[in-house]
């Protein structure tokens, strides 16, 4: 039975360049004239805890938390406000924007399934094996554990 109900596409966005670049090459290929009349565009942003993002505990570590939840918004309404400007730009002015709060393996991985998307774009930060190994790569989880096609956005090399 066909649908005309538009498959959902999310985009995870984070203040780092490789996720600009990865929503960047997303509306360049696939929204290249505006909107995507097969793709309802989802883009998600995972905004730490605080107490995550202090990662201390102790004595006045509590008096951090609302000077570090104060700085986790700001910088996640510049994530939003980048993002839709990058999306006006690309003439596509109809992309929904949440801001959850969470790791951004759980919070990407659970909007897929909320939203029933069919595809899930992350940048890459292209982190050696150590790096990823202590790390943990967002774009290997996802790859594992969303229910969805995943389409990981690597940054070019810059050559010298």
């Amino acid at each position: 039975m066909a649908t005309s109900e538009k498959q959902v596409m999310v985009v995870g966005i984070d203040e780092y360049d490789h996720s600009t670049y990865a929503l960047q090459w997303t509306l360049d290929h696939l929204f290249a004239n505006g909107p995507n009349p097969s793709f309802k565009l989802v883009l998600v942003h995972a905004k730490p805890t605080a107490a995550s993002a202090v990662g201390i505990a102790g004595p006045g570590a509590a008096d951090a938390l609302p000077v570090v939840d104060s700085d986790l918004r700001k910088i996640a309404a510049r994530v939003v406000e980048k993002a839709k400007e990058i999306c006006t730009n690309k003439s596509v002015n109809d992309a929904a924007v949440e801001v959850v709060e969470g790791d951004p393996r759980n919070v990407l991985c659970d909007a897929v399934e909320r939203h029933h998307a069919s595809m899930l774009v992350v940048g890459s930060h292209g982190y050696g094996t150590i790096k990823r190994a202590v790390l943990g790569s967002v774009s290997d989880y996802c790859a594992h554990h969303a229910h969805c096609t995943v389409m990981i956005v690597k940054k070019p090399k810059i050559k010298h």
